[in-house]
């Protein structure tokens, strides 16, 4: 390899641009005969055996290869690389680190072509107005100063100009109850402890009950500190489950984690007090907390505007449930309610006038959807006797249209279905939802609280007290104007019962024990009328229905076009239809006819079988002769075969066709037939026609026959007018 072409670009031009040397007079040096240059001078390399002349460099401009140069990006390069960098592959595919990488290859370019031209305009600018040198070196400090300054990002255009961040913020410790009465101390000593304790009082579904407080009693007998494990549901939240173990043992939980809670004792621990639902009956606003000592604090609580609202609706209502293990407001705990109230009744209900009692399917999922934002109302466990549960729902539907039940977990032989009904049967309410977790009832449209329920019976009792003092009032009347002593005349018939009779007599002409018998027959003849006019109805309707399905099935059989049978078919002796009927029931490959018939699929799979045997087995379903005939005239006049039998198997029939001796594929299959959906749309048709023409059947035999009693009823009823005008 020569040295030029290991020469860099700037070395060649460096080389065009040589001094002039007067010793010089031709590019090339004269080569004598006993020349050799020396080997221990750099003034040319080793050259090429294809060269035939040796060439000739300064020391300068020889390449070094003895010393390796690391390679640095000069300013010529970039200018050579600036069409590659603009079409060349960007790494990182087409997400936005590779729209980065061409936004920043194109301000780059940007950036070079402004200093381009720049430049032209300051050498411009020197050879018209001869610039000083000092001008020139301040140009040049710009430009350097151009060329160092850092790339300024520019807006993507995915990127808008304001963006709302929302960042996750952090939850604030809550300061615990220890930390707040123990030393930092004695605190730090006792989480080292809970940290190695690896025995634990397991809680289960039934949460903080009275066996898990005898086994923590038990360990604070020996040890200062007890480990809880919670289980499902108090598992979810552990805030919750930490409040429930202070208040029933009257502890301090020093650490916790995941589902785990250590207990301390206390300083001045004489023993767990036990624990009483009265403090929890009407207490929401308050609640008392056990102290360190025997006394009792009584702090106010802290919640939110939800929870006061929740806490205010449950007011009175019953005791709260302390081990609930979602969040507040606490629910009632409806185990504590009486199970009988001997004053419980009913609620008062009343349909509002042209109003709807039922609720439609758009209410229904509203009002489920309300539910599910509600606080739970109350907490229950047992199945039967909820006089007391349904006295307390009432009371809530006076402030709320829908109370939440929830079930307590951990309780055996609790079924969700008994609790519903016994709730609905005693309260009339809507059932919105039941399942393993929730019962929620709806008071329903025609639900009158008690106070409006008071006030429309009232008004009932004055309208009826005032009836009856109508109807004294009307008959005192009557009797002021009663004479005694002066009785009517026993000529005078004038609005008594003898008067009624008379008219009877003279234009009815009909005894009175006819009568009964007559109304029952006009009783009769009048319902056999309804019914007529009922069914006659209905087989109008069937009627047009039937006409509807005929006009589809017309059309769909006017686009199909039957071939016609070929007379020119081959003919088949005796020997050979028997040989060909025994190979076809010995075959074990079918082609099955469905429900859509004879269609342009069937035909395809016909050719398709022949492409491979001389006979086709099709199976049919088909129960009626006729139409097992007809289908199979079908396929041989479709398909062009020959049909050699139609044989009864196990089950349906077997049409044996033979593709004949001249047969040959066709390239192209007729459209004629019906496709596999317009096949299947005909079959249903049929099926639609044939079932509304039965049930058509039936309405007019129907009909006949309540004709036929209507006469037999009128001709009684003629035969006795007869006998009694006789």
């Amino acid at each position: 390899m020569s040295a030029t072409m290991l020469l860099a670009p700037t070395m060649l031009s460096k080389a065009v641009n040589l001094p002039k040397i007067s010793n010089l007079q031709n590019p090339t040096p004269e080569i004598h005969d006993g020349y050799k240059p020396n080997p221990t001078t750099n003034s040319a390399t080793k050259s090429a055996p294809w060269m035939n002349t040796p060439l000739v460099l300064e020391p300068n401009q020889v390449v070094d290869f003895s010393k390796p140069k690391n390679r640095k990006k000069s300013p010529d390069n970039n200018h050579q690389n600036d069409g590659k960098t603009f079409i060349q592959k960007v790494s990182g595919g087409r997400g936005k680190h590779a729209m980065k990488k061409i936004l920043h290859s194109i301000d780059n370019l940007e950036q070079e072509s402004q200093d381009l031209q720049d430049t032209q305009k300051n050498m411009k600018q020197h050879i018209e107005f001869n610039l000083s040198f000092d001008t020139l070196g301040e140009d040049d400090d710009d430009d350097d100063d151009g060329r160092n300054k850092k790339w300024v990002r520019r807006k993507l255009p995915w990127e808008r100009e304001e963006r709302m961040v929302f960042r996750r913020m952090k939850r604030e410790k809550t300061v615990t109850a220890a930390e707040l009465s123990l030393d930092q101390g004695l605190l730090e000593r006792l989480r080292s402890e809970a940290k190695k304790m690896r025995n634990w009082v397991k809680i289960k579904k039934a949460g903080v009950n009275e066996g898990v407080l005898d086994q923590i009693r038990l360990i604070w007998n020996t040890n200062e500190l007890a480990m809880v494990k919670f289980d499902m549901p108090l598992c979810r939240n552990m805030d919750r489950a930490c409040e429930i173990v202070e208040i029933k043992t009257g502890g301090l939980v020093i650490w916790s984690k995941k589902d785990t809670l250590v207990v301390y004792r206390g300083c001045n621990y004489r023993g767990m007090r036990p624990i009483s639902h009265d403090k929890h009956v009407t207490g929401t606003l308050y609640q008392t907390v056990g102290g360190h000592d025997d006394k009792e604090e009584i702090m106010p609580v802290q919640g939110s505007l939800y929870e006061r609202e929740a806490d205010r609706l449950l007011d009175g209502l019953g005791p709260r449930f302390i081990d609930w293990w979602m969040p507040k407001p606490l629910p009632v705990d409806a185990d504590l309610l009486p199970e009988v109230d001997p004053g419980y009744k009913p609620p008062s209900r009343l349909y509002p006038l042209r109003g709807r009692s039922k609720l439609t399917d758009i209410e229904l999922t509203h009002l489920r959807k309300l539910a599910y934002h509600l606080p739970t109302h109350f907490v229950l466990g047992r199945n039967r006797n909820l006089q007391g549960l349904a006295a307390a729902i009432l009371k809530l539907w006076e402030k709320c249209h829908i109370a939440k039940i929830a079930i307590k977990w951990g309780i055996p032989n609790t079924s969700n279905e008994q609790m519903a009904s016994e709730l609905k049967l005693l309260t009339g309410g809507v059932l919105l939802l039941r399942n393993k977790f929730y019962i929620i009832l709806y008071r329903g449209k025609d639900f009158l609280p008690r106070d409006v329920a008071n006030l429309v019976s009232n008004r009932q009792t004055e309208i009826t007290s005032f009836q009856l003092q109508e109807e004294t009032a009307r008959a005192n009347t009557i009797e002021t104007f009663d004479y005694l002593d002066q009785p009517l005349s026993e000529s005078s018939t004038v609005g008594t019962l003898k008067e009624f009779q008379i008219i009877q007599s003279e234009h009815e002409g009909f005894k009175a024990g006819t009568n009964e018998t007559e109304l029952q027959v006009e009783v009769e003849k009048l319902r056999l009328e309804k019914e007529i006019r009922i069914l006659e109805h209905k087989y109008i309707i069937l009627k047009r229905k039937i006409n509807k399905a005929s006009k589809e099935l017309a059309k769909l059989n006017s686009a199909w076009e039957p071939a016609e049978p070929n007379e020119d078919r081959e003919i088949i002796t005796s020997e050979e239809r028997e040989c060909l009927r025994k190979m076809g029931l010995k075959m074990d490959s079918t082609l099955v006819l469905g429900r859509r018939g004879v269609f342009d699929g069937v035909i395809e799979g016909l050719h398709q079988h022949w492409k491979h045997r001389e006979i086709v087995k099709v199976i049919t379903m088909q129960r009626v002769f006729s139409r097992i005939l007809y289908t199979a005239q079908c396929l041989e006049a479709e398909s062009g075969g020959v049909l050699v039998s139609i044989e009864k198997m196990k089950l349906g029939y077997a049409i044996i066709i033979y593709r004949g001796k001249n047969y040959k594929r066709p390239l192209k299959f007729s459209r004629n037939l019906l496709s596999k959906r317009e096949a299947l749309q005909k079959s249903l048709e049929m099926q639609r026609i044939g079932s509304l023409k039965f049930f058509a059947n039936m309405r007019q035999q129907a009909i006949y026959e309540l004709k036929r009693k209507l006469d037999a009823l009128e001709y009684i009823d003629m035969d006795e007018k007869k006998r009694l005008t006789s």
